[in-house]
């Protein structure tokens, strides 16, 4: 029986993109011998201090609160309920549209919560700043690895980690499996750093 390799994934819950990306590679679980471990990291820490346009700050001003409320459910129940807790809050955040309705947030988290099983009181760690040693610790783990010019989501397979990919769609079955194997293959190259074009499409999460 092959062994599986340990695929670590950071991610903030809040990001689009990295939510693609985790369904991405659980799609590659099914086809590669890979395990997925699950780590928070956070927009509102890569963002302190740096410059960057208003809009978007106000617009990510309230992503703690979801990695906050992950963060508090693993404390109390372990790392085994965060790729379940996660699943439930992207799906309401980005498939069903609630990251245009952030004044529905706090309700989201606790629904996200409770469909996880979990207490729904943990809802309240979007006003506490008890986790966020843990949060900032996790979140400089996954960017210490690729730097601090890239976001999330940070990818590492063995020694080799990686902002992105930065997909637009979810992948299925073997295609799912060419694209790991695409990008191990590029990223496992010492001298390699970059291949980008624009960004023409919006994420689809279906």
């Amino acid at each position: 029986m092959t062994d599986k390799t340990p695929v670590d994934l950071w991610f903030d819950p809040f990001c689009p993109f990295a939510w693609v990306t985790s369904r991405w590679l659980i799609e590659v679980e099914k086809v590669r011998p890979i395990e997925i471990n699950w780590h928070i990291m956070s927009l509102n820490v890569l963002n302190e201090g740096k410059d960057v346009p208003e809009e978007y700050r106000e617009s990510t001003r309230r992503a703690i609160e979801p990695v906050r409320v992950i963060t508090a459910a693993k404390d109390k129940y372990g790392e085994a309920v965060v790729p379940v807790l996660y699943t439930e809050i992207g799906t309401r955040l980005h498939n069903e549209g609630g990251s245009e309705r952030l004044g529905e947030l706090h309700d989201l988290l606790a629904q996200a919560l409770e469909a996880a099983g979990l207490d729904r009181q943990l809802v309240s760690a979007v006003h506490s700043e008890e986790h966020d040693d843990d949060i900032r610790a996790s979140h400089n783990e996954g960017i210490g690895l690729v730097g601090q010019e890239v976001g999330t989501p940070v990818v590492r397979v063995g020694a080799n980690a990686f902002f992105g990919p930065v997909i637009t769609s979810i992948p299925r079955g073997e295609e799912a499996g060419r694209l790991y194997d695409g990008v191990l293959l590029v990223t496992g190259f010492d001298d390699f750093f970059e291949i980008k074009r624009t960004r023409t499409k919006e994420p689809v999460f279906g």
